[in-house]
């Protein structure tokens, strides 16, 4: 069983002293320390210029996944802080002996949540398909044979999960460990503790994608084994048992995009505002109707409704949570929280309607088909540039991407780099670069 005080750990990387809670500055508390180290990286500044649902343009209702990460960060808090204050009661010791607060808890979930779509690429969930189909389906086939089974997967499923804890560890020039977030924080972030291959090996919701690349193996092992992680899987192939506040980081996502997405879809016209009411309200037991129709406009009733209902899920996923707890700290527990609530029909025909009427919309499939062409051509533009004997073109490219010459590095390392740029950019920089690699608004 794993173990709270383990899993609330301090440590960042290259300490080598032990952080104790009792020894924390309380107006400078670790964990808040992640939140702001997030807030302040140029990756999550890149995320007000990427699509969430609905592409940039045309109307001020539409989510950035900056706006969504926010808004995932307030629901994860507010998840972390009623848990544990009921953990707090249920393991005293944890507050008299190491001195952990309950807002400790809103702050890591909060920290992790602000940042769990750090890693997807431009052009939403159909930028992560267009960079795996690159590799297993385009021009980016013929690397196959130069990677290992893993390397070669880790481009083929291009993950932004795992994109996501690259971009939080990766040291660079100047950064030892990247952001060097606490790993209680990095271990509430990793929703699928496990690496590409094997895909799926079980039902598992934390078998169900991967979680870091072979680049981060080293990485993740360190802060699993620090947080006392329980091994899923023995051999050559890792695997761990999730982070208990992972469950929560995930229910404030699965919150926010079930609600806010259907919100918007409201907002836009795509969905009828009846719909708003017959669907939310089942959400809402305690609905006070006076206040509803006194409210004048279209987006103050369903933003009145889109609130009752968070409130309600947070009050479910925090019950779900508890009545679980020893179960999640063994690993056994399989689901999503929301998965087991009794909401979960209501919360499926919202989805429903949502990916018939907004995922699926006109102009969500012109920005998918948009974003697999733009993101192809600048993949294989890149790899050209490195796997070719260098050309006068192949230079020039590299100096539009911002690289004087091709590096010296392994392959993998070489072909990761390339992805992991491309990931950061924002669909406006992207679309931009595309142009100028297509010869238009050359002046």
């Amino acid at each position: 069983m794993m173990q709270w005080e383990r899993l609330l750990s301090l440590k960042r990387h290259g300490d080598t002293n032990k952080r104790l809670r009792k020894e924390q500055d309380e107006t400078r508390l670790g964990f808040e320390v992640d939140y702001d180290r997030i807030i302040f990286s140029s990756a999550f500044r890149s995320l007000q210029d990427k699509t969430q649902v609905i592409p940039l343009s045309k109307t001020d209702f539409v989510h950035t996944r900056l706006t969504h990460s926010l808004e995932v960060a307030v629901v994860g808090r507010s998840l972390g802080r009623q848990v544990g204050k009921q953990l707090l009661e249920k393991y005293p010791h944890l507050s008299e002996v190491h001195g952990y607060q309950f807002n400790d808890f809103g702050a890591i979930v909060a920290a992790a949540a602000l940042a769990h779509d750090i890693g997807n690429p431009p052009f939403g969930h159909s930028g992560e398909k267009a960079i795996g189909d690159y590799f297993k389906n385009g021009n980016g086939k013929r690397f196959a044979a130069e990677l290992t089974a893993k390397e070669y997967q880790d481009l083929c499923t291009f993950e932004g999960n795992a994109n996501g804890f690259k971009i939080l560890t990766e040291s660079m020039p100047g950064a030892e460990g990247g952001l060097r977030l606490s790993y209680a924080t990095l271990g509430a972030f990793m929703k699928y503790p496990k690496e590409s291959l094997p895909v799926k090996p079980t039902k598992h919701i934390a078998d169900k994608k991967f979680g870091f690349f072979q680049s981060e193996k080293q990485s993740f092992q360190e802060v699993a084994e620090e947080l006392g992680l329980l091994q899923t899987r023995k051999g050559n192939d890792i695997g761990y048992a999730r982070h208990p506040l992972t469950f929560l980081v995930e229910a404030a996502d699965d919150i926010c995009y079930t609600i806010i997405d259907f919100e918007d879809g409201i907002n836009l016209g795509l969905i009828s505002e009846e719909y708003a009411l017959e669907y939310m309200v089942k959400l809402v037991p305690n609905i006070n109707t006076k206040k509803y129709y006194e409210l004048t406009t279209k987006a103050a009733r369903v933003g009145y409704l889109r609130a009752l209902a968070i409130g309600t899920l947070i009050d479910e996923a925090v019950a779900i949570f508890m009545k679980n707890e020893e179960a999640i700290l063994e690993g056994a527990f399989a689901k999503a929280l929301l998965d087991k609530s009794k909401y979960e029909a209501q919360i499926e025909d919202i989805l429903k309607i949502s990916i018939s009427n907004i995922y699926q919309s006109q102009e969500v499939v012109e920005k998918e088909i948009a974003g697999y062409e733009i993101l192809s051509t600048l993949l294989d533009k890149r790899c050209n540039a490195i796997t070719n004997t260098p050309t006068h073109y192949d230079r020039l490219v590299l100096k539009l991407f911002g690289e004087s010459d091709r590096g010296e590095m392994p392959l993998y390392q070489e072909l990761m780099k390339v992805c992991n740029y491309v990931s950061v950019m924002t669909d406006s920089k992207s679309l931009r670069i595309f142009q100028k690699l297509k010869g238009l608004h050359v002046h």
